[in-house]
């Protein structure tokens, strides 16, 4: 029997009674303080030029409950869009926005799996969803909008109408009660699963789950934590190809726990001086040291191990100082198989040096942005909370 990859939204389908049960202990723990609670599955956040936080939330248990939020410097919460695609994937948990990249007034936004793909008849197993929720799974979105808006703004829905008309590739302006007005377009959109059949079951697909995103000129690369490879978008065109694959490796706990390999996951991304930096997240039993953040090439796609020895690494930030540059990494959990085990943030010199510690104080976290001015670092968790962290220069 194949054991498929752990895909960004299905990791919670393990260890969840384990995490919950110690958020109380683990809250108290380092340096995180809590901006904002509430959100609604949160899996990506970024800053515009405006100091406020925007966070893509994954949504309600509810199809097209997925959303973008504003969260301003004091911790306000406001709506910049709802109605976004999501849908309970095949493990049961929402799924719809997850990273964002923000330049200039243009929001990129990834839209992760949602229930495009079924639970198949036994574990690792999915089919086709003959009645998805939304045409725009596993797709890139970009919205445009203002910055008066960014700071005034009541808050604007995505219809079912307007998903329609996006997926045709026509661009959707919307408005509301305040004549502002703001549009969406659609970028790309992937194949929402590939065949991938089983001797024992044919239809077997593979799903798609596209996850975070950076824009270099006019190209987005995108992870896809399903497909375990790295998109290209041209973004004029639209056409996409892959970049990279991230190959699996033998699982040293088979048969005892999980199956023959242990799969990729691609998560966050990053570009930094002239590379990518790809988070390979690791697949189940999630064993210590399987995790790592991978340097890849733009033109070429070669890729060469940056940051090794991790566990669940799910992003990383570059700390510039002069000429120096040091790195964070946030990982989903620390220590021993699957999510036992507090998030943390570690600090690296060099890629090559034994890390620090910076905090030990989070719940599942899923993505982080630093805002410069003030060295805080702000951490999503996806049980949705919005921490900040005090990051020494």
């Amino acid at each position: 029997m194949q054991i498929k990859r752990l895909a960004p939204t299905r990791i919670l389908r393990f260890s969840l009674i384990l995490a919950l049960s110690l958020l109380g202990s683990i809250a108290a723990r380092g340096q995180c303080s809590q901006v904002i609670s509430g959100l609604q599955f949160p899996l990506g956040i970024t800053q515009s030029n405006q100091d406020n936080l925007l966070i893509g939330e994954s949504g309600l248990i509810t199809p097209n409950t997925g959303r973008i939020s504003i969260v301003d410097p004091d911790g306000n919460r406001k709506t910049l869009i709802d109605g976004l695609p999501s849908g309970r994937n095949d493990v049961g948990d929402p799924s719809g926005p997850a990273g964002l990249f923000i330049r200039g007034r243009t929001l990129y936004v990834v839209i992760g799996v949602g229930n495009s793909v079924l639970a198949g008849p036994f574990p690792g197993s999915n089919i086709p969803n003959p009645n998805p929720s939304s045409q725009l799974f596993s797709s890139v979105l970009a919205i445009h909008f203002s910055a008066a808006v960014e700071r005034n703004t009541s808050g604007f829905t995505l219809t079912l109408a307007d998903q329609s008309v996006l997926a045709t590739g026509e661009k959707v302006t919307l408005s509301n009660s305040a004549d502002e007005s703001i549009t969406v377009q659609l970028i790309a959109n992937f194949p929402d699963y590939t065949p991938n059949p089983l001797p024992t079951f044919p239809p077997n697909v593979r799903a798609s789950n596209p996850f975070d995103l950076v824009v270099v000129d006019n190209q987005v690369y995108v992870t896809d934590g399903g497909m375990n490879i790295l998109r290209q978008v041209d973004i004029p065109s639209g056409t996409f190809s892959t970049l990279a694959s991230f190959p699996s490796v033998p699982n040293p706990f088979f048969p005892a726990v999980g199956g023959p390999v242990i799969e990729a996951v691609p998560t966050g991304i990053r570009y930094v001086n002239g590379q990518l930096l790809v988070n390979l997240f690791s697949g189940v039993p999630f064993p210590p040291g399987f995790s790592k953040v991978q340097s890849v090439d733009p033109v070429t796609g070669a890729q060469t191990p940056f940051i090794t020895g991790r566990k669940t690494a799910i992003d990383v930030l570059p700390l510039r100082d002069s000429d120096d540059t040091d790195y964070l990494v946030l990982q989903h959990a620390s220590t021993g198989l699957f999510f036992g085990s507090p998030g943390q943030v570690l600090r690296f010199e060099t890629p090559t040096d034994p890390p620090t510690v910076v905090a030990a104080c989070l719940t599942r976290p899923s993505s982080m942005v630093l805002d410069r001015k003030t060295e805080t670092l702000y951490v999503t968790e996806i049980g949705g909370r919005l921490l900040a962290i005090p990051i020494a220069p």
